[in-house]
Formats: C-alpha cells, sequence, structure tokens
C-alpha cells in the first residue's frame, strides 16, 4: 500500500510565487476567501484544464474541491479533507492556510489507496461469509439440510439464485434451487447434465470451465428458476468431497446483472470446497449410520414374546446411555417341533460397549448353529468353548442355557449355567429358589464343564435369569453398597404370580432407582413364566372368567 506523500507547506513570509509549491509535482492551487483561483502550478492546469487565473474554482469543474473551500472558508473545520473524483482518478485535497487569507489546496493521488481499502473491506466480507457458511454448514449432519443451507447462502452472497446439483441415483438428480432472499426448494431431476456445459464434469469432480466459456442461451429450461427471468452469465464449480465428488454448485445472474468477475469465481470456488467438505460428511454419516443400523439389528437383543406356551419377556440397560448395544445378552430360540424343548439363552461378555457387542454376536450366531444339540447343553457349551478359544479375541463370557417344555399346564425346565449366576424360581407363596447349577466360564479353559438341574414352574411361577450388572450395581444412600443376591430375592418374594413382562419391568425399575446416575456395567435380565392360561367360562356369558390352575 503506497503512503501518502508529504506535501509542501508555504511559510508565512514567503511569496506565492516563489514557495516550493510552484515546481512541486503535485497539483496544486492558490484560491483566496472568495473562492477565486489565484495561483496554480503546471501539474495542476494538467490535471484541471479549465483552471482559470481570477475566475471562481466553480468554473473548473471539480464541485467537492469547489465545496470543501467554501466550507473552510467559512470557518475552522476538523473535517477529513475533501475528497472525490477527477477524470478516472480519485483525489485527496490537502489545505495549507496563507497569511494574506489565501488556502493552497495539494491535490493527492488516492486512488491506490481506495482500491486497497475497498479490497481490504470485500476481503473482510468474504471472511466473516466463510466463517458464517462455516457454522450453518457444520451445525447438521443432514445431507438435505447441507444442500438447503449451500443453495440459501450462494443465492443471498454470490450470485441471484443457486442450484446445487448432487450425484444421481440410479437415474434421478436431486436437485436444490434457490433464489436471493428466497426459500430453497428440491426437486428431483431426470434432464441429462450433458445440456450444460461443464456440468457433467463438475460432478465428477473435474475443474470447472470458466463462465465466459459458457452461453447463458444455451442453458436448459429446467436450469431457469421459475420466475427468474433471462439468465445473463453462468458459473458451473463442482462441490469437492472426501475423495468422491459431493456434486455441483451452479451460479445464475439475471441478464441485468454483471458478470462474474476472475476474482467472484476464484471465490464461489473455496466456498464449494468448504460446501462440499460438509455435503461429503453428511453423506458420508447417513451411510455410515445406515451401515450401522443394519449391523445393530443383528447385536440388539431381540423382543420376547410367548413361544409354545410359555411366557418370555427380556430387558436389557446398557452401560452407557448413548450405547444400544453391549456385552450382555439374551435369545430365545423356539422349538423346532411341538414335542421339543425351546432353548433360551442369557449371557454376558467380559467388558463392555461394541468391542463386547461384537463377541456377543459371534457367542449368539455360534448358539443359534449349534441349535440341532439344543437338547444336550454340555456339548453346546464345549463346541463354543472351542470355537471362542480358537478366535482372536481374548475376552471370555459367561452364560446359562434353559430348555422349556409345556406339558399339562406346567413347564418343565432344565437349567445348565457355565460360570454364571445362578437363576431364580420363585414360587406362587413368595419363596425364591436359586436353581443348583455350577459351571466355568467359556473362552477361558480347554474344558468347560457345567452341571444341568431340573426344575417345573406350576401356573404362576417364573424363573429369573440375570447378568451381574444387576446384582453388582452400586448406589443405595451412599452410593457405594451394591444391590446384592438377597435385596433381588427380596424383591421377587413380592412378584409371585406376576407376568414376565411386569416381573422384568420391576427388577429393571429397582436397579435403575438404586443406581441413579451413577456408572454402572450392563444389566440384562429375562423372565420365564408359566402363564395361567386356563379359565372358568364367563358366568352368564357376560363376566370374565377367574384363572386357575
Amino acid at each position: 500500500m503506497t503512503s501518502i506523500p508529504q506535501v509542501p507547506t508555504a511559510r508565512a513570509a514567503e511569496p506565492l510565487e516563489a514557495s516550493a509549491w510552484n515546481t512541486a509535482p503535485y497539483p496544486a492551487l492558490v484560491v483566496d476567501d472568495l473562492g477565486a483561483v489565484r495561483l496554480y502550478n503546471d501539474a495542476a492546469k494538467a490535471l484541471i484544464p479549465r483552471l482559470r487565473r481570477g475566475r471562481p474554482l466553480s468554473e473548473a469543474g471539480i464541485d467537492w474541491l469547489d465545496q470543501g473551500h467554501r466550507r473552510r472558508a467559512a470557518g475552522p473545520v476538523d473535517d477529513a479533507p475533501p475528497s472525490g473524483t477527477i477524470g478516472d482518478r480519485d483525489f485527496a485535497a490537502h489545505p495549507s492556510d496563507h497569511t494574506d487569507g489565501t488556502v493552497v489546496w495539494w491535490l493527492v493521488d488516492d486512488t491506490d489507496h481506495r482500491l486497497a481499502r475497498q479490497a481490504l473491506r470485500t476481503e473482510r466480507q468474504r471472511s466473516a461469509f466463510l466463517g458464517e457458511a462455516s457454522n450453518a454448514l457444520l451445525s447438521s449432519l443432514n445431507l438435505e439440510r447441507c444442500m438447503d443451507v449451500t443453495a440459501e447462502l450462494a443465492a443471498q452472497h454470490l450470485a441471484d439464485a443457486a442450484l446445487v446439483i448432487t450425484p444421481r441415483t440410479g437415474k434421478r438428480y436431486p436437485v436444490v434451487t434457490c433464489l436471493r432472499d428466497g426459500q430453497p426448494h428440491s426437486a428431483i431431476r431426470l434432464e441429462d447434465p450433458e445440456e450444460v456445459p461443464g456440468l457433467a464434469e463438475a460432478l465428477q469432480g473435474f475443474p470447472p470451465v470458466p463462465s465466459r466459456w459458457i452461453d447463458p442461451a444455451s442453458a436448459p429450461a429446467w436450469l431457469e428458476p421459475e420466475g427468474f427471468g433471462p439468465i445473463g452469465s453462468i458459473v458451473v464449480t463442482p462441490l469437492p468431497g472426501h475423495g468422491v465428488p459431493a456434486g455441483a454448485l451452479v451460479l445464475l445472474r439475471r441478464d441485468a446483472s454483471a458478470a462474474f468477475s476472475s476474482e467472484e469465481e476464484v471465490f464461489a470456488r473455496i466456498f464449494a470446497a468448504r460446501a462440499g467438505a460438509a455435503m461429503s460428511a453428511a453423506r458420508l454419516y447417513a451411510e455410515q449410520s445406515s451401515l450401522a443400523h443394519t449391523l445393530m439389528q443383528d447385536l440388539m437383543p431381540p423382543v420376547l414374546r410367548r413361544v409354545a406356551g410359555v411366557e418370555f419377556a427380556g430387558g436389557y440397560r446398557p452401560s452407557k446411555n448413548n450405547e444400544r448395544v453391549g456385552g450382555d445378552f439374551y435369545d430365545v430360540h423356539p422349538a423346532a417341533g411341538e414335542a421339543e424343548a425351546s432353548l433360551a439363552v442369557l449371557g454376558d461378555v467380559c467388558g463392555k460397549g461394541l468391542e463386547a457387542a461384537v463377541l456377543t454376536g459371534k457367542i449368539r450366531n455360534t448358539l443359534h448353529a449349534l441349535l440341532p444339540l439344543a437338547d444336550d447343553h454340555q456339548r453346546m457349551i464345549n463346541l463354543l468353548n472351542g470355537a471362542l478359544l480358537s478366535s482372536h479375541h481374548t475376552r471370555f463370557a459367561s452364560l446359562v442355557l434353559v430348555s422349556t417344555l409345556r406339558e399339562a399346564g406346567s413347564v418343565h425346565l432344565a437349567v445348565t449355567s457355565a460360570g454364571h449366576p445362578a437363576p431364580l424360581v420363585v414360587r406362587n407363596d413368595g419363596t425364591v429358589e436359586p436353581v443348583p447349577s455350577r459351571g466355568t466360564v467359556v473362552g477361558v479353559l480347554p474344558n468347560a464343564a457345567a452341571t444341568t438341574s431340573r426344575t417345573a414352574l406350576a401356573p404362576g411361577e417364573f424363573c429369573l435369569l440375570y447378568t451381574d450388572g444387576i446384582t453388582e450395581a452400586r448406589g443405595g444412600p451412599l452410593g457405594d453398597e451394591m444391590f446384592g443376591e438377597a435385596r433381588l430375592a427380596e424383591a421377587l418374594s413380592h412378584c409371585g404370580g406376576m407376568p414376565a413382562e411386569a416381573v422384568v419391568e420391576h427388577v429393571q425399575m429397582l436397579a435403575s432407582q438404586w443406581t441413579g446416575d451413577r456408572a454402572h456395567d450392563d444389566m440384562a435380565v429375562m423372565a420365564i413364566a408359566a402363564p395361567r392360561s386356563h379359565h372358568l367360562s364367563a358366568v352368564d356369558g357376560h363376566t370374565r372368567g377367574r384363572f386357575t390352575a
């Protein structure tokens, strides 16, 4: 940036004709208190040909200088020096007062300063716009929202209208159109991008073509927004993404507007780079979210229901509220035939979060493959143990297998525990009986021995399977006391005759109240109940009958 030159000043006792200003390279002129031009140097004459000695300054045709002199002659002023244009240049007039009441006006070319200030102001505005755009684009990971924001910002700050076009899905090209001061409008286009010069290349991520190469008259009708009017100039620039193009940005200006300059096209590409990155991140997030949702379906605990006359209910709470899966799991595999037993499984993998959930999925899939051996719990455990020992996982798991078969209203259970807490059977009178099954965890030792215990549930009785996340949950008045097996058994003693689903909800409620907002392990619980399925006939054919054993 050039600095303002130092103009010479006339000393009070120095004659004007002999002053340094007369030979200075800067245009200078002397004007008296009546507004008449007294003297001027050669540079001033060359700059303002209409200057005449003895004639009013107003006749020189430089109105801004004449007005500035009048204000100065009227009295002291603290304003900035008067400034304006002479020809195609900008000047600032710097005054020097003389003892005889005249004023020497030095005309300093200020064009470079004005251009520099204008460039600085433009850069500040563009920086502020890019900051606003980044905040708006990064505030959402929704692709449609990012497209709307991109079109709206581009139309408001870069052009009279903007179109955001993303890669096609099948044969369709999604397009968002927005007019300045308007709202973005979404549509699905079937048009061929080859109709717009440079659009097909931009959608593939190739560099943009200059706007002067694009004839607005050749633009297809679908490119022109409704009510826009004749297109004067077009800019087509790619929206670069993370390795894959995110789409293309098309900027339109009306016929009456100024064409895009090369600087504006460069700035449009800078904005498009930020918008493309945001759209690409949104698309990647959507794809990963869809993939995670698909994979998560196999890891999520299933919804349990009545199977072969036996009630099943389950509940799961991960260790972290922002996670949906963890190391606890349960499943119910219906029997292949009426005379065969269904298999219920509840287990606990060492660890938490997604890593534990991956091993959980492997165990569940392995047990599903071993269903033909469901009548031999020990063999299933041995095969599962071998599968875990041969995998790259270093985690182990505990689980309990329960075969259920309903006969004449009662439900017969075969229970095998592999290092898991003993299931609890709750009788109709509130008695709580642990099922005496013992075994070692799977995935640690070459042999995983286990014992199988058998019991039966009368109508209204149930068996509760749970993970240690329930009994080892810490909370209470001081926050560090475990919930414990005794407290769980006491709570279950009041649940005799309750449906399986109500039992599960009750246990989950107690555990949640006990821990409060404190950290806890994964929690899984399953209830297996013998339903009261037989009832007396309705009295007089109207009232409901009561359940019987």
